[in-house]
């Protein structure tokens, strides 16, 4: 029975209804075991005898007896299992203080002997009368600890005054006049009060978490940022290297120029008297020879022609147009200097406007504002003066008889930049406006009344709307046309995107009121204006 007993585990010997080891088990003639009481209840609550495994229906009630073979090999599994309950005190564990040679697992600790008992030693404490009334917890262990040092009692109180567990003769005699409550009170506060404290500490991380998260993406904000500088910067530079090689190519190439046109004076001078040399020496062969002539009449005749073929060209005041350098390297650092300026002019805005753009927003035109004669598109970005009116309410947002329309989006505080294409247009008007402009009858864009824009009038008259047009001289014409605002700042600057020169700003304005991106584009004018007006997608690149 022992070994079969080491080869059996547990399930093989559970009761599939109760699932405990079985009490008087049955077999049915299925095969399935189950305790007697437990198959005898199930079909006192069923129509039908069946197998509850494999429901096998049973056409009467079955007289069951005792599987004694089964009942036996429970039994000895319960028993081993008992065993197997009392085991060796692991590290970490609280051992048995009786114990003496192998110390086994406690299973209680008594508060009153201030010891702990393995299942073996704790039967007196569960059969003995004098030792049933001993309070018995959990093991624990420091069971001196739970004592009072004084009276030598169980600590199960609470001392509010001096904020210590006391025993029940500390109020009696050290802890007069103290507020004192049971042990499980006060911890029943302090456990919600730690319960509170968790949430604290719970909701502290989710705000460090919050914090970290926010920390990361300003370093990942701050690091698009040094690359954009980065990117820029080294554009800047790269321009101005190649504007100093330029610069030293052109000077370097004067001077060369100077150089040759000197060598090449130089070269016919020398050609010309070398000539001139070779000639002398065949008349001073000719000379020497005739000299020695005893002809009377040879000679003379001779002498006449060499007088009349003699050289006239007189080389005395004759030099070289040596080109002065004096003052080349400074008109060419002058020269460099201006152009550098204007250069430098050109970066300094380009970098301006890389900056402004990173407070690019989305703007779609409000089609509730917009003149009945103006045609949008369906995303909202495109809009041109058409030819008729369409039949629309003209409700108090839409204007009339002015051709203009706002956007949906309006911005009452920080920066805001957008841009717009204009190309092939004859007419327009951009900006910004407050939202409680009139809309209704004709009213003079300008400050004054809510606008801050700037227009094109008949291809080429460009003004910003300061209350009498302010001309505008722009060259080239601006293809799109960038608009900032600084809310706070009081500032409306319009950019070129295409060259970022500054077209025009309106500063120490006072916002107090929510601005609106402002749009006319203008009549038709029998096609000469039919261009739209298109809300661009920002580029961070353009300007580089």
């Amino acid at each position: 029975m022992s070994t079969a007993s080491c080869v059996l585990t547990e399930e093989q010997l559970l009761c599939g209804i109760c699932l405990d080891v079985f009490t008087d088990p049955v077999t049915l003639p299925c095969g399935h075991n189950f305790c007697k009481t437990c198959i005898m209840q199930h079909w006192d609550s069923s129509i039908l005898c069946q197998c509850p495994s494999c429901k096998e229906p049973f056409y009467k009630r079955l007289d069951l007896r005792v599987n004694t073979f089964i009942s036996e090999m429970a039994a000895q599994f319960r028993h081993s299992a008992g065993r197997r309950s009392s085991r060796v005190a692991k590290p970490g564990e609280v051992p048995c203080d009786i114990c003496t040679e192998t110390k086994m697992k406690a299973l209680r600790s008594c508060l009153v002997c201030l010891a702990s008992y393995c299942e073996t030693h704790l039967k007196p404490h569960l059969t003995a009368t004098c030792l049933k009334r001993h309070q018995l917890t959990d093991p624990v262990e420091n069971l001196e600890g739970r004592m009072c040092k004084i009276h030598d009692k169980p600590l199960e109180l609470f001392c509010k005054n001096d904020q210590t567990c006391v025993c029940m003769l500390c109020p009696v005699l050290d802890h007069k006049s103290h507020e004192v409550i049971p042990l499980k009170e006060e911890f029943e506060r302090k456990k919600a009060d730690l319960g509170k404290r968790e949430i604290e500490i719970h909701r502290m991380i989710q705000e460090r978490r919050m914090k970290s998260q926010d920390i990361k993406h300003s370093l990942m904000f701050s690091k698009d940022a040094a690359d954009r500088e980065m990117a820029g910067g080294v554009q800047v530079f790269s321009t101005l290297i190649q504007s100093l090689e330029t610069a030293q190519a052109e000077f370097i190439g004067m001077i060369e120029e100077k150089q040759k046109a000197t060598e090449k004076q130089a070269k016919a001078f020398i050609q010309e008297l070398e000539q001139e040399i070779s000639e002398l020496i065949r008349r001073r062969a000719e000379v020497e020879q005739l000299s020695r002539s005893k002809d009377h009449l040879h000679f003379l005749q001779s002498l006449g022609s060499l007088n009349a073929s003699a050289l006239t060209k007189d080389w005395t005041d004759v030099s070289l147009n040596l080109p002065s350098y004096e003052g080349i390297v400074r008109t060419a650092v002058d020269q460099l200097e201006e152009m550098l300026g204007k250069q430098m002019e050109k970066l300094i805005h380009k970098i301006e406007l890389h900056r402004i753009k990173q407070f690019a927003v989305d703007v779609t035109l409000d089609p509730d504002t917009a003149h009945s004669a103006l045609i949008l598109s369906d995303d909202g970005k495109q809009i041109h003066h058409g030819d008729l009116k369409k039949n629309l309410s003209d409700n108090p947002e839409r204007f009339n008889p002015s051709c203009c329309v706002l956007s949906k989006q309006c911005f009452s505080y920080g920066r805001f930049y957008f841009e717009v294409q204009v190309k092939d247009k004859t007419r327009w008007t951009l900006g910004v406006a407050k939202e409680s402009i009139k809309r209704k009858g004709i009213t003079p864009l300008c400050p004054e009344n809510g606008h801050w824009t700037m227009w094109l009038k008949n291809g080429d008259e460009y003004a910003a709307l300061v209350g009498s047009p302010l001309p505008l001289s722009l060259n080239p014409k601006p293809q799109k046309v960038g608009v900032f605002v600084d809310y706070e700042e009081g500032l409306v600057s319009f950019y070129d995107v295409d060259t970022a020169a500054p077209l025009y700003s309106f500063t120490g304005c006072s916002f107090t009121d929510k601005l609106y991106p402002f749009f006319n584009p203008g009549l038709n004018n029998d096609g000469k204006n039919s261009a739209p007006l298109v809300i661009s997608i920002v580029n961070h690149t353009d300007c580089f």
